[in-house]
């Protein structure tokens, strides 16, 4: 097992070993949106819970801003769209999309989709960054790219399922005959996405460990950032991948109430799901040799500026 996770790191995948990857992350990512669509959809239709669901995503420490309210519930589409309305809409296409994901239909246009409307969720965000307001202010008194850092890495993980694939089992395959693995993929540059995808959410949760609504898996800073930084340099990152795997693990165990629902619980660590495949991804496969410092050191020209014109 040891020399599995400290053995070479490979530069390419064949199209088997990409198929599992996909399938992976689909299954991963697609569980998200599942338990999320699913929670957000259950309570919006129903009467006793849809007006503390619209409460808590329009308040000031909620999940959408001023700017976004105004946009989307005042002026002409306010007659076609209400806040209810617009959540009810939301969560359904969460659901039906993240199951689509995990059966495998069509992966790359929902990966390309999502990749981008992740970003979405940091520009909406309600946030108090200016000096002098009160502390008891309700909102998120930390930048919203730090508090919705999980999602940000949620994107680079669509991205790098758009370029492999639908995997293995799926149904754009049985269906369409389509969404089938290179023979061969670069997995220096997809694993360097990958790896930092995870990265940047333990270094986040690491340097600010402590302010308003970041997320620190444990209440180990340095833990946090000693894994992030491997992860980051692409050195070791099979044991730091299978590092962060055990703390993410542990953080999901943590958040288990035995009073709460099945689906609160899932809920409560949805994301997490997603950090589960992708670790197991980087703990399998590795995390490509693309920007390493060894690599910058010994052929910076190579890695800044790419590969010369074959002679």
């Amino acid at each position: 097992m040891f020399s599995k996770i400290l053995g070479d790191v490979p530069s390419d995948v064949e199209s088997a070993r990409a198929d599992m990857i996909a399938l992976v992350l689909r299954l991963s990512l697609g569980s998200v949106f599942v338990i999320g669509g699913w929670w957000k959809l259950s309570r919006a239709l129903s009467p006793d819970h849809a007006d503390a669901l619209v409460s808590r995503y329009m308040a000031a420490d909620g999940y959408i801003n001023t700017f976004f309210q105004q946009y989307l519930f005042s002026g002409g589409i306010a007659d076609f769209l209400t806040p209810l309305g617009f959540l009810i809409l939301l969560s359904a296409f969460e659901l039906v999309s993240g199951l689509a994901l995990m059966a495998g239909f069509f992966v790359r246009a929902l990966s390309f989709f999502y990749a981008f409307l992740m970003w979405s969720f940091v520009v909406a965000l309600p946030v108090v960054t200016a000096t002098g307001y009160p502390a008891d202010t309700a909102s998120h008194f930390s930048p919203a790219l730090l508090v919705q850092i999980r999602d940000v890495g949620l994107s680079g993980m669509f991205l790098v399922l758009f370029h492999l694939g639908s995997g293995a089992s799926s149904l754009d395959r049985r269906i369409f005959d389509r969404g089938w693995a290179q023979p061969q993929t670069d997995w220096d540059n997809y694993g360097l996405l990958l790896r930092l995808s995870v990265a940047v959410v333990f270094l986040v949760g690491g340097f600010f460990a402590g302010y308003g609504h970041i997320k620190s898996f444990v209440p180990m800073p340095v833990l946090l950032i000693l894994v992030g930084l491997f992860l980051a340099s692409g050195h070791l990152v099979r044991v730091a991948a299978l590092s962060a795997f055990l703390i993410v693990a542990w953080y999901c165990f943590g958040k288990i109430s035995f009073d709460a629902t099945l689906w609160n619980n899932l809920n409560a660590i949805k994301r997490e799901l997603a950090y589960l495949g992708a670790t197991a991804v980087l703990v399998a496969v590795g995390g490509g040799k693309a920007f390493r410092p060894g690599t910058l050191l010994s052929a910076p020209h190579a890695a800044l500026l790419g590969r010369k014109e074959a002679a």
